[in-house]
Protein backbone atom coordinates (compact mmCIF):
# COMPACT_ATOMS: atom_id res chain seq x y z
CA UNK A 1 0.00 0.00 0.00
CA UNK A 2 2.89 2.27 1.12
CA UNK A 3 4.50 1.77 -2.25
CA UNK A 4 1.31 2.52 -4.46
CA UNK A 5 0.99 5.77 -2.20
CA UNK A 6 4.60 7.00 -3.32
CA UNK A 7 4.21 5.61 -6.85
CA UNK A 8 1.40 7.91 -6.99
CA UNK A 9 2.80 11.32 -5.60
CA UNK A 10 5.66 10.70 -8.25
CA UNK A 11 3.04 10.23 -10.89
CA UNK A 12 1.26 13.42 -9.66
CA UNK A 13 5.01 15.39 -9.28
CA UNK A 14 5.85 14.37 -12.61
CA UNK A 15 2.37 15.10 -14.83
CA UNK A 16 2.17 18.39 -12.85
CA UNK A 17 5.91 19.26 -13.72
CA UNK A 18 4.69 18.88 -17.92
CA UNK A 19 4.52 22.45 -18.54
CA UNK A 20 8.56 23.08 -17.80
CA UNK A 21 9.94 20.82 -20.30
CA UNK A 22 7.99 22.66 -23.36
CA UNK A 23 9.56 24.17 -25.68
CA UNK A 24 9.08 28.14 -26.54
CA UNK A 25 5.90 28.56 -28.73
CA UNK A 26 4.82 31.82 -30.10
CA UNK A 27 1.82 33.16 -28.25
CA UNK A 28 -1.32 33.05 -30.51
CA UNK A 29 -2.56 36.66 -29.64
CA UNK A 30 1.01 37.65 -31.67
CA UNK A 31 -1.09 39.17 -35.33
CA UNK A 32 0.78 40.42 -38.37
CA UNK A 33 -2.91 41.81 -39.57
CA UNK A 34 -2.58 45.19 -40.70
CA UNK A 35 0.93 46.01 -39.99
CA UNK A 36 0.86 48.12 -43.26
CA UNK A 37 -1.58 51.04 -44.14
CA UNK A 38 -3.66 51.01 -47.19
CA UNK A 39 -1.73 49.35 -49.91
CA UNK A 40 -4.02 51.43 -52.46
CA UNK A 41 -1.68 54.28 -51.19
CA UNK A 42 1.30 52.63 -52.90
CA UNK A 43 1.39 52.98 -56.93
CA UNK A 44 2.51 50.14 -59.26
CA UNK A 45 5.99 50.82 -58.49
CA UNK A 46 5.55 49.31 -54.98
CA UNK A 47 3.10 46.44 -54.93
CA UNK A 48 2.60 43.97 -51.86
CA UNK A 49 3.25 40.88 -52.62
CA UNK A 50 5.42 37.69 -51.26
CA UNK A 51 8.92 38.77 -52.79
CA UNK A 52 10.38 41.05 -50.55
CA UNK A 53 12.92 44.39 -51.28
CA UNK A 54 14.72 43.74 -48.19
CA UNK A 55 15.79 40.53 -49.46
CA UNK A 56 18.03 42.46 -51.90
CA UNK A 57 21.63 42.42 -51.41
CA UNK A 58 22.76 45.82 -50.34
CA UNK A 59 25.60 46.08 -53.12
CA UNK A 60 22.72 45.61 -55.20
CA UNK A 61 21.18 48.33 -53.74
CA UNK A 62 23.83 50.86 -53.77
CA UNK A 63 25.69 50.44 -56.84
CA UNK A 64 27.85 53.64 -56.62
CA UNK A 65 31.42 52.09 -56.04
CA UNK A 66 32.70 54.94 -53.26
CA UNK A 67 29.81 53.87 -51.48
CA UNK A 68 29.93 50.74 -51.44
CA UNK A 69 33.90 51.17 -50.25
CA UNK A 70 32.28 53.02 -47.19
CA UNK A 71 29.65 50.22 -46.31
CA UNK A 72 32.36 47.69 -46.26
CA UNK A 73 34.50 49.38 -44.21
CA UNK A 74 31.92 50.52 -41.71
CA UNK A 75 31.36 46.69 -41.43
CA UNK A 76 34.83 46.15 -40.55
CA UNK A 77 35.67 49.26 -38.19
CA UNK A 78 32.53 50.53 -36.73
CA UNK A 79 32.74 50.49 -32.99
CA UNK A 80 28.58 49.47 -32.82
CA UNK A 81 28.82 46.52 -35.03
CA UNK A 82 32.28 45.06 -32.70
CA UNK A 83 30.60 45.48 -29.65
CA UNK A 84 27.30 43.66 -30.66
CA UNK A 85 29.84 40.68 -32.43
CA UNK A 86 31.40 40.45 -28.89
CA UNK A 87 27.68 40.20 -27.02
CA UNK A 88 27.43 37.29 -29.27
CA UNK A 89 31.11 35.95 -28.55
CA UNK A 90 29.96 36.28 -25.14
CA UNK A 91 26.48 34.48 -25.70
CA UNK A 92 28.20 31.70 -27.25
CA UNK A 93 30.25 30.86 -24.22
CA UNK A 94 27.54 31.33 -21.98
CA UNK A 95 25.73 28.42 -23.89
CA UNK A 96 28.90 26.10 -23.62
CA UNK A 97 29.11 27.04 -19.99
CA UNK A 98 25.02 25.68 -19.82
CA UNK A 99 25.45 22.45 -21.68
CA UNK A 100 28.51 21.75 -19.55
CA UNK A 101 26.07 21.11 -16.86
CA UNK A 102 24.98 17.93 -17.99
CA UNK A 103 28.43 16.57 -17.86
CA UNK A 104 29.75 15.52 -14.07
CA UNK A 105 31.55 17.92 -12.00
CA UNK A 106 35.11 16.24 -11.44
CA UNK A 107 37.66 17.02 -9.23
CA UNK A 108 40.76 15.98 -7.87
CA UNK A 109 42.08 17.47 -4.66
CA UNK A 110 45.08 15.74 -3.15
CA UNK A 111 46.09 15.87 0.44
CA UNK A 112 49.55 15.04 2.00
CA UNK A 113 50.23 15.26 6.00
CA UNK A 114 53.71 14.66 7.97
CA UNK A 115 53.13 13.98 11.44
CA UNK A 116 55.68 13.96 14.22
CA UNK A 117 54.91 13.55 17.66
CA UNK A 118 58.54 13.38 19.42
CA UNK A 119 61.86 14.46 18.45
CA UNK A 120 63.31 10.94 18.48
CA UNK A 121 60.42 9.14 17.10
CA UNK A 122 59.81 8.93 13.28
CA UNK A 123 57.99 11.08 11.19
CA UNK A 124 54.63 9.44 9.77
CA UNK A 125 53.62 10.55 6.23
CA UNK A 126 49.46 10.38 5.06
CA UNK A 127 48.44 11.17 1.97
CA UNK A 128 45.13 10.68 0.18
CA UNK A 129 44.93 11.34 -3.54
CA UNK A 130 40.94 11.10 -4.02
CA UNK A 131 38.66 11.74 -7.17
CA UNK A 132 35.41 13.22 -6.75
CA UNK A 133 32.28 13.49 -9.01
CA UNK A 134 28.70 14.79 -8.72
CA UNK A 135 26.03 14.75 -11.71
CA UNK A 136 22.45 15.95 -11.14
CA UNK A 137 20.23 14.20 -12.60
CA UNK A 138 18.24 16.40 -14.78
CA UNK A 139 14.36 14.92 -13.34
CA UNK A 140 12.56 18.28 -13.51
CA UNK A 141 13.92 20.58 -16.16
CA UNK A 142 16.64 22.65 -13.47
CA UNK A 143 19.49 22.35 -16.31
CA UNK A 144 17.24 21.98 -19.79
CA UNK A 145 16.01 25.30 -19.19
CA UNK A 146 18.43 27.33 -18.47
CA UNK A 147 20.23 25.54 -21.61
CA UNK A 148 17.11 26.70 -23.32
CA UNK A 149 17.14 30.51 -22.59
CA UNK A 150 21.27 30.38 -23.16
CA UNK A 151 20.13 28.96 -26.68
CA UNK A 152 17.74 31.79 -27.57
CA UNK A 153 20.06 34.43 -25.46
CA UNK A 154 22.64 33.64 -28.06
CA UNK A 155 20.22 33.70 -31.39
CA UNK A 156 18.76 37.10 -30.16
CA UNK A 157 22.77 38.31 -29.70
CA UNK A 158 23.06 37.10 -33.26
CA UNK A 159 19.66 39.12 -34.32
CA UNK A 160 20.96 42.23 -32.74
CA UNK A 161 24.03 42.34 -34.75
CA UNK A 162 22.39 42.11 -37.48
CA UNK A 163 19.83 44.85 -36.82
CA UNK A 164 23.49 46.67 -35.67
CA UNK A 165 24.53 45.71 -39.18
CA UNK A 166 21.13 46.63 -41.03
CA UNK A 167 20.90 50.18 -39.47
CA UNK A 168 25.03 50.44 -40.10
CA UNK A 169 24.29 49.88 -43.73
CA UNK A 170 21.56 52.67 -43.88
CA UNK A 171 23.11 55.33 -42.13
CA UNK A 172 26.39 55.64 -44.11
CA UNK A 173 24.02 55.42 -47.14
CA UNK A 174 21.59 57.94 -46.00
CA UNK A 175 24.66 60.39 -45.01
CA UNK A 176 26.31 59.97 -48.11
CA UNK A 177 23.43 60.75 -49.83
CA UNK A 178 23.46 63.52 -47.71
CA UNK A 179 26.96 64.86 -48.44
CA UNK A 180 25.85 64.62 -52.14
CA UNK A 181 22.24 66.53 -51.64
CA UNK A 182 24.61 69.48 -49.31
CA UNK A 183 27.26 69.43 -52.21
CA UNK A 184 24.44 70.22 -55.17
CA UNK A 185 22.67 72.74 -53.13
CA UNK A 186 25.99 74.46 -52.47
CA UNK A 187 26.89 74.32 -56.01
CA UNK A 188 23.37 75.88 -56.88
CA UNK A 189 23.87 78.60 -54.34
CA UNK A 190 27.00 79.47 -55.27
CA UNK A 191 25.96 80.19 -58.83
CA UNK A 192 23.05 82.24 -57.76
CA UNK A 193 25.26 84.12 -56.00
CA UNK A 194 27.68 84.53 -59.08
CA UNK A 195 24.50 86.18 -60.79
CA UNK A 196 23.36 88.54 -57.94
CA UNK A 197 27.14 89.94 -57.52
CA UNK A 198 26.70 90.53 -61.55
CA UNK A 199 23.54 91.92 -60.65
CA UNK A 200 25.17 94.49 -57.66
CA UNK A 201 27.91 95.11 -60.53
CA UNK A 202 25.32 96.34 -62.63
CA UNK A 203 23.29 97.99 -60.71
CA UNK A 204 26.85 100.40 -59.45
CA UNK A 205 27.46 100.88 -63.42
CA UNK A 206 23.81 101.88 -63.59
CA UNK A 207 23.64 104.45 -60.53
CA UNK A 208 26.49 106.49 -61.60
CA UNK A 209 24.68 107.09 -64.97
CA UNK A 210 21.89 108.05 -63.10
CA UNK A 211 19.87 105.24 -64.20
CA UNK A 212 18.54 103.77 -60.71
CA UNK A 213 18.73 105.30 -57.60
CA UNK A 214 20.91 103.87 -54.40
CA UNK A 215 17.64 102.37 -52.99
CA UNK A 216 18.27 99.80 -55.95
CA UNK A 217 21.68 99.50 -55.14
CA UNK A 218 21.12 98.80 -51.70
CA UNK A 219 17.99 96.20 -52.66
CA UNK A 220 20.79 94.20 -55.06
CA UNK A 221 23.57 94.25 -52.11
CA UNK A 222 21.09 92.62 -49.32
CA UNK A 223 20.30 89.65 -51.68
CA UNK A 224 23.55 89.00 -53.02
CA UNK A 225 24.53 89.29 -48.94
CA UNK A 226 21.45 86.98 -47.83
CA UNK A 227 22.78 83.87 -50.21
CA UNK A 228 26.24 84.48 -49.67
CA UNK A 229 25.66 83.71 -45.71
CA UNK A 230 23.38 81.16 -46.79
CA UNK A 231 26.25 79.31 -48.23
CA UNK A 232 28.20 79.89 -44.75
CA UNK A 233 25.17 77.55 -43.32
CA UNK A 234 25.99 74.68 -46.08
CA UNK A 235 29.68 74.91 -45.80
CA UNK A 236 29.01 73.83 -42.34
CA UNK A 237 26.52 71.77 -43.03
CA UNK A 238 28.53 69.56 -45.39
CA UNK A 239 31.41 70.01 -42.53
CA UNK A 240 29.06 68.24 -40.19
CA UNK A 241 27.67 65.44 -42.41
CA UNK A 242 31.64 64.49 -43.13
CA UNK A 243 32.52 64.55 -39.23
CA UNK A 244 29.39 62.07 -39.10
CA UNK A 245 30.24 60.01 -41.84
CA UNK A 246 33.80 59.80 -40.16
CA UNK A 247 32.11 58.70 -37.33
CA UNK A 248 30.62 55.91 -38.46
CA UNK A 249 33.73 54.77 -40.29
CA UNK A 250 35.41 54.93 -36.58
CA UNK A 251 38.38 57.67 -38.16
CA UNK A 252 39.01 60.72 -36.86
CA UNK A 253 37.09 63.89 -39.08
CA UNK A 254 38.19 64.26 -42.47
CA UNK A 255 37.02 65.15 -46.01
CA UNK A 256 35.03 62.55 -47.55
CA UNK A 257 35.54 61.42 -51.43
CA UNK A 258 32.37 61.09 -52.75
CA UNK A 259 30.50 61.43 -56.11
CA UNK A 260 27.73 63.12 -57.53
CA UNK A 261 23.78 63.30 -56.69
CA UNK A 262 22.73 63.84 -60.47
CA UNK A 263 24.93 59.88 -60.96
CA UNK A 264 23.46 58.07 -58.27
CA UNK A 265 20.65 55.23 -59.60
CA UNK A 266 18.62 53.50 -56.89
CA UNK A 267 15.64 51.28 -57.39
CA UNK A 268 12.56 52.02 -58.39
CA UNK A 269 10.63 48.83 -58.54
CA UNK A 270 10.37 47.12 -55.40
CA UNK A 271 7.96 45.32 -52.90
CA UNK A 272 6.98 45.49 -49.32
CA UNK A 273 6.78 41.32 -48.98
CA UNK A 274 3.64 39.97 -46.43
CA UNK A 275 3.28 41.47 -43.30
CA UNK A 276 4.34 38.12 -42.25
CA UNK A 277 7.32 38.38 -43.44
CA UNK A 278 8.81 40.94 -40.90
CA UNK A 279 8.77 38.31 -38.17
CA UNK A 280 11.37 36.59 -40.66
CA UNK A 281 13.59 39.29 -42.12
CA UNK A 282 13.16 42.21 -39.60
CA UNK A 283 16.43 40.95 -37.02
CA UNK A 284 15.69 43.71 -34.72
CA UNK A 285 11.63 41.57 -34.42
CA UNK A 286 13.46 38.06 -34.18
CA UNK A 287 15.61 39.53 -31.61
CA UNK A 288 12.32 40.99 -29.56
CA UNK A 289 10.69 37.27 -29.83
CA UNK A 290 14.52 35.74 -28.58
CA UNK A 291 13.88 38.02 -25.63
CA UNK A 292 10.25 36.81 -24.74
CA UNK A 293 11.60 33.32 -25.44
CA UNK A 294 14.67 33.70 -22.73
CA UNK A 295 12.20 34.91 -20.51
CA UNK A 296 9.52 32.02 -21.16
CA UNK A 297 12.25 29.60 -20.26
CA UNK A 298 13.26 31.68 -16.87
CA UNK A 299 10.00 31.23 -15.65
CA UNK A 300 10.17 27.51 -16.46
CA UNK A 301 13.31 27.41 -14.65
CA UNK A 302 11.32 29.34 -11.85
CA UNK A 303 9.02 26.43 -11.54
CA UNK A 304 11.10 23.97 -11.92
CA UNK A 305 12.80 25.50 -8.19
CA UNK A 306 9.61 23.99 -6.89
CA UNK A 307 10.59 20.34 -7.37
CA UNK A 308 13.41 18.46 -6.07
CA UNK A 309 16.53 17.75 -7.46
CA UNK A 310 18.24 14.49 -7.82
CA UNK A 311 22.32 14.46 -7.45
CA UNK A 312 24.41 11.53 -7.68
CA UNK A 313 27.94 11.87 -6.09
CA UNK A 314 30.79 9.95 -6.10
CA UNK A 315 34.78 9.43 -4.84
CA UNK A 316 37.56 7.17 -5.99
CA UNK A 317 41.36 7.27 -4.64
CA UNK A 318 43.83 6.19 -3.25
CA UNK A 319 45.34 6.82 0.58
CA UNK A 320 47.29 4.65 3.02
CA UNK A 321 45.29 6.31 6.13
CA UNK A 322 43.14 3.79 7.82
CA UNK A 323 41.75 5.96 10.70
CA UNK A 324 43.69 3.81 12.62
CA UNK A 325 47.02 3.48 11.41
CA UNK A 326 49.51 4.10 8.54
CA UNK A 327 48.62 1.55 5.54
CA UNK A 328 51.55 1.58 2.93
CA UNK A 329 51.00 0.75 0.34
CA UNK A 330 47.88 3.05 0.30
CA UNK A 331 44.25 1.14 -0.17
CA UNK A 332 41.82 1.89 -3.30
CA UNK A 333 38.41 3.35 -1.36
CA UNK A 334 35.37 4.75 -3.59
CA UNK A 335 32.26 5.53 -1.96
CA UNK A 336 28.67 6.39 -4.38
CA UNK A 337 25.83 8.23 -2.51
CA UNK A 338 22.43 9.57 -3.91
CA UNK A 339 20.84 12.60 -2.42
CA UNK A 340 17.40 13.71 -2.86
CA UNK A 341 16.75 17.76 -1.97
CA UNK A 342 12.78 18.91 -2.20
CA UNK A 343 12.84 22.52 -0.95
CA UNK A 344 10.95 23.22 1.93
CA UNK A 345 11.87 26.65 3.24
CA UNK A 346 12.67 28.51 0.57
CA UNK A 347 8.94 28.31 -1.12
CA UNK A 348 8.42 32.19 -0.06
CA UNK A 349 11.19 32.91 -2.10
CA UNK A 350 10.19 30.80 -5.02
CA UNK A 351 7.12 32.03 -5.54
CA UNK A 352 7.95 35.63 -5.65
CA UNK A 353 11.36 34.51 -8.42
CA UNK A 354 8.20 32.23 -10.20
CA UNK A 355 5.47 36.00 -9.98
CA UNK A 356 8.89 38.31 -11.26
CA UNK A 357 9.93 35.69 -14.04
CA UNK A 358 5.92 35.74 -15.34
CA UNK A 359 5.75 39.84 -15.26
CA UNK A 360 9.38 39.74 -17.66
CA UNK A 361 8.08 37.35 -19.87
CA UNK A 362 4.84 39.27 -19.82
CA UNK A 363 7.08 42.48 -20.41
CA UNK A 364 9.30 40.82 -23.26
CA UNK A 365 5.68 39.45 -24.96
CA UNK A 366 4.52 43.32 -24.67
CA UNK A 367 7.93 44.52 -26.43
CA UNK A 368 7.66 41.77 -29.24
CA UNK A 369 4.50 43.14 -30.25
CA UNK A 370 5.45 46.53 -30.08
CA UNK A 371 9.15 46.07 -32.27
CA UNK A 372 6.31 44.73 -34.67
CA UNK A 373 4.11 47.37 -34.68
CA UNK A 374 7.08 49.74 -35.42
CA UNK A 375 8.49 47.51 -37.88
CA UNK A 376 4.58 47.83 -39.69
CA UNK A 377 5.01 51.63 -39.06
CA UNK A 378 8.36 52.30 -40.72
CA UNK A 379 7.18 49.90 -43.79
CA UNK A 380 4.19 52.05 -44.36
CA UNK A 381 5.79 55.50 -43.35
CA UNK A 382 8.70 54.52 -46.24
CA UNK A 383 6.21 53.54 -48.80
CA UNK A 384 4.04 56.59 -48.52
CA UNK A 385 7.01 58.56 -48.47
CA UNK A 386 8.13 57.39 -52.05
CA UNK A 387 4.76 57.56 -52.78
CA UNK A 388 4.35 61.35 -52.34
CA UNK A 389 8.40 62.19 -52.95
CA UNK A 390 7.41 60.83 -56.47
CA UNK A 391 4.52 62.69 -57.21
CA UNK A 392 5.88 65.48 -55.51
CA UNK A 393 9.03 65.33 -57.85
CA UNK A 394 7.31 65.88 -61.14
CA UNK A 395 5.49 69.07 -59.54
CA UNK A 396 9.06 70.27 -58.70
CA UNK A 397 10.37 70.20 -61.70
CA UNK A 398 7.84 72.29 -63.60
CA UNK A 399 8.01 74.66 -61.17
CA UNK A 400 11.86 75.17 -61.68
CA UNK A 401 11.49 74.82 -65.50
CA UNK A 402 8.92 77.84 -64.72
CA UNK A 403 10.70 79.96 -62.34
CA UNK A 404 13.83 79.97 -64.60
CA UNK A 405 11.95 80.95 -67.54
CA UNK A 406 10.56 83.56 -65.57
CA UNK A 407 13.85 84.93 -64.43
CA UNK A 408 15.23 84.91 -67.23
CA UNK A 409 12.45 86.89 -68.65
CA UNK A 410 12.56 89.61 -65.95
CA UNK A 411 15.81 90.18 -66.41
CA UNK A 412 15.02 91.14 -70.15
CA UNK A 413 12.09 93.15 -68.89
CA UNK A 414 13.96 95.05 -66.30
CA UNK A 415 16.95 95.72 -69.64
CA UNK A 416 14.30 96.96 -71.88
CA UNK A 417 12.88 99.01 -68.75
CA UNK A 418 9.62 97.53 -68.23
CA UNK A 419 10.35 95.88 -65.02
CA UNK A 420 11.88 96.90 -62.03
CA UNK A 421 15.17 95.23 -60.53
CA UNK A 422 12.87 94.32 -57.36
CA UNK A 423 10.80 91.92 -59.63
CA UNK A 424 14.24 90.72 -61.21
CA UNK A 425 15.36 89.93 -57.43
CA UNK A 426 11.96 87.96 -56.11
CA UNK A 427 12.12 86.13 -59.88
CA UNK A 428 15.80 85.39 -58.50
CA UNK A 429 14.94 84.06 -55.32
CA UNK A 430 12.29 82.04 -56.66
CA UNK A 431 13.78 80.09 -59.18
CA UNK A 432 16.96 79.73 -56.19
CA UNK A 433 14.31 78.28 -53.65
CA UNK A 434 12.99 76.02 -56.54
CA UNK A 435 16.58 74.65 -57.45
CA UNK A 436 16.99 73.95 -53.71
CA UNK A 437 13.43 71.90 -52.86
CA UNK A 438 14.03 70.08 -56.30
CA UNK A 439 16.84 68.57 -54.74
CA UNK A 440 15.81 67.97 -51.34
CA UNK A 441 12.94 66.10 -52.99
CA UNK A 442 15.14 64.13 -54.74
CA UNK A 443 17.03 63.29 -51.93
CA UNK A 444 14.05 62.54 -50.17
CA UNK A 445 13.08 60.34 -52.75
CA UNK A 446 16.38 58.31 -51.94
CA UNK A 447 15.77 58.28 -48.23
CA UNK A 448 12.51 56.83 -48.94
CA UNK A 449 13.99 53.88 -50.69
CA UNK A 450 16.78 53.45 -47.94
CA UNK A 451 14.14 53.28 -45.46
CA UNK A 452 12.07 51.07 -47.06
CA UNK A 453 15.18 48.77 -47.42
CA UNK A 454 16.16 48.68 -43.61
CA UNK A 455 12.49 48.65 -42.49
CA UNK A 456 12.16 45.16 -44.61
CA UNK A 457 15.51 44.32 -43.12
CA UNK A 458 17.65 44.53 -45.89
CA UNK A 459 21.57 44.51 -45.09
CA UNK A 460 21.46 41.69 -42.63
CA UNK A 461 23.75 39.71 -44.01
CA UNK A 462 26.90 40.42 -45.50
Amino acid sequence: MKGKIITLMCATVLLSSCHIYKAYDRPDDISTEGLYRDTALVNSAVESDTTNFGNVPWREVFTDPLLQGYIEQALTNNADLRSAMLNVESAQAALMSARLTYLPQIGLSPQGTLTNWDKGTATSKTYSIPVTASWQIDLFGQILNPKRAAQVSLKQAQFSQQAVQTQLIANTANIYYTLLMLDRQLEITENTADVLKKYVETMEAMYEYGSVNSAAIEQSRSAYAQVVASLSDLRQSVTEAENSFCLILNEPAHAIERGVLEDQVLPTEFSAGVPIQLLSNRPDVKAAEMTLAACYYNTNSARAAFYPSITLSGSAGWTNNSGAGIVNPGKLLASLVGSLTQPLFYRGTNIARLRQAKAQEEQAKIGFQTALLNAGNEVSNALALYQNTLAKVNSRTMQVNSSRKAAEDTKELFNLGTSTYLEVLTAEQSYLSAQLSEVSDTYDQMQAVINLYQALGGGREN
